[in-house]
């Protein structure tokens, strides 16, 4: 009996990538997204719109969705960047900080709650986050609202890894390396095929045991 996974930000870069090689080791995906891309829609998987992961209303109707199935992999991807330097901080700022941090450190702890009675014994949640949200391997300063951003989700994740530990649930924080993408300018170091098979490789070797660990893409664990 084949497994499903879940993922969230489907229609492009890293997520688009996963659920492709998601279905290629032969999981049943789940493809939620705002909007399908041409490229999503040419896979083979089932694809839910409209689903924004800082709204807890969008989140409910995914949920009912989904019905009473269950979901053996739970990949939270969605997110959003933007530099946003020291000089840069002024009023108009905030919105942009607000937004990062509803999508980036919000949407993964939201979207995992809503979904808790599709999870059970033995699933995996993965939260896609950046070694950017590192406090001890910030050496270039800079990007407030993004780093800001994945630290705060780093916290979620690892507080998700020990409230859910006794219901047999692990759960792995994952930087997927610096990928060429849309998001990244496609100004990166690896190719999205690349990243998404560490980090389906790292979803892979997640247990109850490592549950909680904060992994580079390579297997690397990293610093908080």
């Amino acid at each position: 009996m084949s497994q499903t996974a879940l993922l969230t930000g489907s229609n492009r870069g890293i997520g688009l990538e996963l659920c492709r090689q998601l279905k290629a080791r032969g999981f049943d995906v789940i493809a939620t997204c705002r909007h399908r891309s041409p490229a999503l829609a040419e896979l083979d998987v089932e694809i839910i719109e409209d689903v924004e992961v800082s709204n807890p209303i969008s989140l409910k109707a995914l949920a009912e969705k989904l019905g009473d199935r269950k979901i053996d992999w739970l990949i939270n991807n969605a997110g959003i960047a933007a530099g946003l330097g020291l000089n840069d901080i002024d009023t108009n700022a905030i919105d942009s900080f607000k937004s990062m941090f509803e999508v980036n450190s919000l949407g993964p702890l939201l979207t995992t709650q809503a979904l808790m009675n599709h999870l059970q014994q033995g699933s995996k949640v993965g939260i896609i986050t950046s070694r950017m949200g590192s406090i001890a391997d910030n050496d270039s300063g800079g990007s407030y609202a993004y780093r800001m951003s994945k630290a705060a989700v780093n916290a979620a994740g690892k507080s998700l890894s020990i409230d859910l530990k006794p219901k047999g649930i692990a759960v792995a924080i994952l930087h997927p390396g610096w990928v060429r993408t849309d998001m990244t300018g496609h100004g990166g170091l690896i190719d999205a095929d690349e990243s998404a098979a560490g980090l389906l490789d790292r979803m892979a070797e997640l247990n109850i045991d490592n549950t909680g660990t904060f992994w580079h893409m390579n297997g690397e664990v990293l610093p908080w």
